[in-house]
């Protein structure tokens, strides 16, 4: 998704149309690999060792192209900075885009 670096628009703390900045901004915060159920946590507390059938914890067999990621967009989450006041401000929702804004 190419974008301006800035753009005239609305802002709603100087009520008036002003020059903003514009900024990419990430959609929301990653999971941690160490969280409750995850195969990293279960391997660093010994699961998987010994003798017999591993199951869950065992050798995983090669991903097939069904279960592979479906998505192949990325939501983008715009943030625009007011040259004037300096204060930012949102889109009102992330829009899902093709290409990604090259930072």
């Amino acid at each position: 998704m190419k974008i301006p670096k800035k753009t005239n628009r609305y802002c709603p703390f100087c009520k008036k149309k002003t020059e903003h900045k514009i900024k990419l901004v990430s959609t929301g915060a990653k999971r941690g690999a160490l969280r409750r159920g995850s195969l990293q946590r279960g391997k660093k507390r010994g699961r998987g060792r010994g003798f017999g059938n591993k199951g869950k914890w065992g050798s995983k067999p090669a991903v097939s192209k069904f279960k592979r990621k479906t998505k192949t967009t990325k939501k983008t989450n715009i943030m625009y900075t007011c040259e004037t006041c300096k204060k930012s401000h949102y889109q009102k929702k992330g829009t899902r885009s093709g290409k990604q804004l090259q930072e």
